[in-house]
C-alpha cells in the first residue's frame, strides 16, 4: 500500500461523481474515510460495497453540506469513528445554471450555503481534530475565473469564493504543518454533466485537447494533494481542465 495507510479523512458529497471517486481513490491508497451524502443511501451503500478488501474502511453519515447543525454532526461523527482527521475534503456541491434575472433566492441561497458557507464550517469544525501534516482540499471550478455562457454568475461567485478562503487559511493553517489547497476542474464527465449531454458538444469545442476529464483524474489530484510529497504546494487554486480555462 501507499504512504496514505493508517491516514484517515472526512469527504462531503462523497456517495457520487468526483466525491465518490476522491473516496474510492483515498480508500485504495489505504485511507481510512467516512463520507456524506445529502440523501441517496443506495448510492452511499452501492460505494461502500464496491470498496475491496485490502482497502481502507469506508463508511457513511448523512449530511446535506448547506445545514451548519449537520456538518457540524458529521465532522463529530467522523472524528469519533476515525479517532482524527488527516485529510478533509470539501466536495459538496451543485446547484442551479440560470442567468440572475431568472434564478430564484432560494436556488442562490442554497448554492452559496453549501459550497461556501458549507467549506468554512466543515473546515471549521475539523481543525481540531487535525494532526501536524493534515491535508485540507476543496473542489472548487475553473468557472470561478472562466464563464463562457450567461447563466453562470452565482456558479462562479461561490466557486471564486473558495479561492479567497483558500489563500487565507494557507497563511493560518501553514504554521500548524497543514496546507490548504483548491482543486478547479473543468467540464467532468458526470451524472450531473455527462459527456454525451445536450451541451457537451459545445462544452468540448472549448476545451483544447477536445475532451472532458473523468471523475478519476480528478481524484488522482486530490489523492496527490493529500500525500506528503505535495507538502510545498498551501493557497493554491489548481485548474484541472484539458485547457478549457486557458
Amino acid at each position: 500500500m501507499s504512504e496514505s495507510t493508517g491516514r484517515t479523512a472526512i469527504v462531503t458529497g462523497g456517495s457520487r461523481g468526483i466525491g465518490a471517486a476522491i473516496v474510492r481513490r483515498l480508500a485504495t491508497e489505504g485511507t481510512d474515510v467516512v463520507f456524506t451524502y445529502a440523501a441517496d443511501i443506495d448510492a452511499a451503500n452501492a460505494l461502500i460495497g464496491s470498496i475491496g478488501r485490502d482497502a481502507g474502511s469506508v463508511s457513511a453519515v448523512q449530511a446535506n453540506s448547506a445545514d451548519r447543525a449537520e456538518v457540524v454532526a458529521a465532522v463529530a461523527t467522523a472524528a469519533q469513528r476515525l479517532g482524527h482527521l488527516d485529510i478533509v475534503v470539501s466536495n459538496a456541491g451543485g446547484g442551479v445554471l440560470a442567468p440572475l434575472s431568472e434564478i430564484s433566492y432560494e436556488d442562490i441561497d442554497k448554492m452559496i450555503n453549501t459550497t461556501v458557507n458549507g467549506t468554512v464550517n466543515l473546515v471549521k469544525e475539523s481543525l481540531p481534530h487535525m494532526r501536524t501534516g493534515g491535508r485540507v482540499i476543496t473542489i472548487g471550478s475553473a468557472n470561478a475565473h472562466y464563464t463562457p455562457f450567461d447563466s453562470m454568475a452565482i456558479h462562479a461567485l461561490d466557486r471564486s469564493a473558495l479561492i479567497g478562503f483558500v489563500r487565507g487559511m494557507s497563511r493560518e493553517l501553514g504554521p500548524k504543518g497543514i496546507t490548504i489547497n483548491n482543486v478547479q476542474p473543468g467540464p467532468v464527465d458526470t451524472d450531473a454533466n455527462p459527456g454525451d449531454g445536450p451541451s457537451s458538444d459545445l462544452q468540448r469545442s472549448l476545451i483544447p485537447i477536445g475532451r472532458y476529464g473523468t471523475v478519476t483524474e480528478i481524484a488522482s489530484l486530490v489523492a496527490y494533494l493529500a500525500s506528503a510529497d505535495a507538502a510545498l504546494i498551501n493557497g493554491s487554486s489548481i485548474d484541472i481542465d484539458g485547457g478549457f480555462s486557458a
